[in-house]
């Protein structure tokens, strides 16, 4: 017969990791279908292979999907800022990515910014909850 183990509490995610990931995820599919337009317009240097758009997005789209296993340190939050700067640098190749970057830029400033602060807001009222409680 199997033993029974104990089972583990889930590991706490906080709020900027959930949103940061949500983003990066969708983000992700974004930026491969953004390579796709890239290689379907043949919108890099001459000399380049048009095939690099492809690579370039799906590059691109796998670091966001790893980055988001990576939000529980504080260092993967650089990680998805520095993704952000390269979405934005595929506007050289098609303008109209620009939008994208903006959009999802504002969706990352968002989760990490945002999400940092109501963060705070809800440690300090469990706190002022569990004072109000004891006292």
């Amino acid at each position: 017969m199997a033993e029974l183990t104990p089972e583990r509490a889930p590991r706490y995610r906080s709020l900027p990791e959930k949103l940061g990931q949500v983003v990066l995820g969708f983000e992700a599919i974004v930026v491969f279908l953004a390579g796709l337009v890239i290689y379907g317009l043949r919108a890099l240097p001459e000399g380049v292979a048009p095939w690099w758009g492809i690579v370039a997005g799906a590059v691109v789209a796998v670091a966001m999907l790893l980055t988001t296993g990576l939000l529980r340190h504080s260092w993967g939050f650089g990680i998805g800022w520095a993704l952000q700067a390269v979405v934005a640098l595929g506007a050289f190749a098609v303008p109209a990515i620009l939008v994208v970057a903006l959009v999802f830029g504002g969706m990352w400033a968002y989760a990490t910014i945002g999400g940092a602060r109501i963060e705070q807001r809800v440690i300090e009222q469990r706190v002022q909850s569990e004072r109000d409680s004891k006292g």
